[in-house]
C-alpha cells in the first residue's frame, strides 16, 4: 500500500526516531508499505519519519542503479538482488577510512530540490533484518551515501543540514516556498 510521504516542514521530520522492539507482522508490513511507496515516488530509500513515523526504520532500493559501489554483508560479497529491497531496523553506521565524496543528492520529502551534500565515502552499518536478525554491511558509494542519508532521517537530521552554506543558500527560496506550502497544506 502506497503511503503519503510528509514534506519539509512537517515537525516529524525533525524527531529522532524511538528504536524498534517488535518484530512481528505489523513491521514486516510497513516495511512491504514502504518499498511500494519509494518505488511509487521513484526514490531510492525511504525513513519512517518520512511517512510520519518518529522510529529507527528505513529501506533502501538500489537494484535498479548503476552498480558502482562495493558491498559485503556480514563479510560476504552478498548480491545485490538477494538483499534488495532493504529494510534497516535500528541501524548504527560507523565511518571508515577513506576519501569524502560530494554528490548531488534529492529526498522525496524535498520534490524537485537537490544540492551538493559531502558524505564520507565508505562506511559500516550495523542494523537488525524485519525478523530481528542482526547484521553489518560495509559499502561506499552511492549505497553508503543513501544509507547515510536515511539513517540521518531517523535521527532528524536533513540533507539540507549537511550542504555547504553557499550551496544551501543557493536553493533556500524553493526551500521556503516548500516549507510554505507544507504549512499552508496543514491548515
Amino acid at each position: 500500500m502506497v503511503l503519503p510521504i510528509v514534506n519539509y516542514n512537517e515537525p516529524v521530520l525533525r524527531q529522532k526516531g524511538a528504536p524498534i522492539t517488535a518484530f512481528d507482522a505489523d513491521l514486516a508490513q510497513l516495511a512491504d508499505d514502504m518499498v511500494d511507496t519509494m518505488h511509487e515516488a521513484c526514490g531510492i530509500g525511504l525513513a519512517a519519519q518520512q511517512i510520519g513515523q518518529a522510529v529507527q526504520f528505513c529501506v533502501i532500493d538500489l537494484s535498479q542503479a548503476p552498480r558502482e559501489f562495493d558491498w559485503q554483508l556480514d563479510g560476504i560479497p552478498t548480491p545485490l538482488d538477494l538483499i534488495m529491497p532493504m529494510a534497516l531496523v535500528n541501524p548504527k553506521i560507523e565511518f571508515l577510512a577513506g576519501e569524502d565524496t560530494i554528490y548531488e543528492e534529492g529526498c522525496l520529502s524535498f520534490p524537485g530540490i537537490n544540492g551538493d551534500v559531502v558524505r564520507p565515502d565508505q562506511i559500516r552499518v550495523s542494523f537488525q533484518d524485519v525478523g530481528g536478525t542482526a547484521h553489518t554491511l560495509s559499502c561506499n558509494g552511492l549505497l553508503g551515501r543513501c544509507i547515510q542519508h536515511e539513517v540521518d532521517h531517523l535521527n532528524g537530521v536533513l540533507f539540507i543540514d549537511r550542504m555547504a552554506k553557499k550551496i544551501r543558500q543557493s536553493i533556500d527560496t524553493e526551500i521556503k516556498e516548500l516549507a510554505k506550502q507544507t504549512r499552508e497544506s496543514a491548515e
